[in-house]
């Protein structure tokens, strides 16, 4: 039975990686609809529109999909929901500070989702304003690596008002402040360099370093948040050295 029950892992794997990528997509296909309906359906005219596809696309959201997403989100094709922006504040286990960005057509429901799976994960729900200090509004593009070098991505959006390109490994990440996000992203366009994704994200301005049980415990709680349909993303100020990421991964 060894063989059968090695197949019944992988396939629970698969059915978890599959699952997660249709939260994904659902996630995408949101913020393409929210990014029509505030700025319109050129994605030429509307920067948050083009980035939002950008990503839809390099996450293999089929074409179809996201021609639909943009007409509802523009109110030329029926179906769009009135999704708003929430945030919630919290702590994470060790004291890691934790923003939940929320996009949803429920208020009840998100705060609900938010709070029950922060409790039920070593987390606690904080008041506004209580840990949004902790974090600067920044423009965040991720760039592959492919054959560049830091050298060639700093060379092509230096004047463009980048203000750090980071070494993540595989990718390069490349900061601005938020205003700054289009300006970076068309130069390493104009450059022919291609990136993966571009957004303002929140970005910590201090971090706590967490051991092997510390990021166990936070990345469970952030895979509870990110479970649900209306949370869109989590940023937390957490550091995990490369040893203890190895360590979890294992």
């Amino acid at each position: 039975m060894s063989g059968h029950s090695k197949w019944a892992t992988t396939k629970h794997k698969k059915a978890v990686i599959d699952a997660k990528r249709g939260k994904l997509f659902a996630k995408l296909i949101k913020n393409i609809e929210v990014a029509a309906r505030t700025g319109g359906a050129d994605p030429d005219a509307n920067p948050p529109l083009f980035d939002a596809i950008q990503k839809a696309k390099k996450s293999s959201v089929p074409n179809k999909n996201i021609d639909s997403a943009v007409k509802r989100g523009a109110g030329l094709e029926a179906g769009g929901a009135d999704y708003e922006t929430i945030m919630y504040e919290g702590y994470g286990p060790n004291g890691v500070a934790v923003l939940i960005e929320c996009l949803t057509d429920n208020r009840n429901r998100a705060a609900s989702d938010v709070r029950v799976a922060t409790t039920r994960n070593g987390g606690s729900m904080a008041d506004p304003g209580s840990v949004s200090y902790l974090f600067n509004r920044k423009g965040v593009v991720i760039v592959p690596k492919g054959e560049l070098a830091e050298d060639d991505v700093l060379r092509a959006v230096l004047d463009a008002g980048a203000e750090e390109v980071n070494d993540l490994g595989e990718t390069f990440e490349v900061i601005s402040e938020a205003t700054d996000l289009v300006a970076v992203r068309t130069a390493l366009q104009q450059e022919g360099i291609d990136y993966d994704s571009a957004d303002a994200n929140f970005v910590p301005t201090m971090q706590v370093q967490l051991d092997e049980e510390g990021a166990r415990k936070i990345f469970k709680l952030i895979d509870a948040l990110e479970d649900s349909d209306d949370v869109q993303n989590v940023f937390a100020n957490f550091d995990v050295s490369d040893e203890v990421m190895e360590k979890v991964d294992a």
